[in-house]
């Protein structure tokens, strides 16, 4: 859905859903400590610790409004399916 206005999704933008970032990642803690750093100092992101490529937080991603549709780890708009 990509460029189209969504809730955000009802978890803490610490916290990646579980398809975007496994909880037996082998980096998990770090990625969260570079994300929550990045978050707190009110960054548009962090140095992935194990590529060194940019990744973009949650708030920066938030606060841009919109989903892009391209998987970014800590997309805050991705959001289990409805239970019907």
């Amino acid at each position: 859905m990509s460029g189209a206005r969504r809730l955000l999704a009802d978890r803490p933008l610490t916290e990646p859903h579980p398809s975007r970032l496994v909880s037996a990642h082998p980096d998990r803690a770090r990625i969260l400590a570079a994300h929550g750093a990045a978050l707190a100092a009110g960054e548009a992101g962090y140095p992935d610790p194990a590529t060194g490529l940019f990744v973009l937080s949650a708030g920066f991603l938030a606060r841009r409004g919109t989903c892009c549709g391209r998987g970014c780890r800590h997309c805050p708009y991705v959001d289990d399916p409805p239970s019907e």
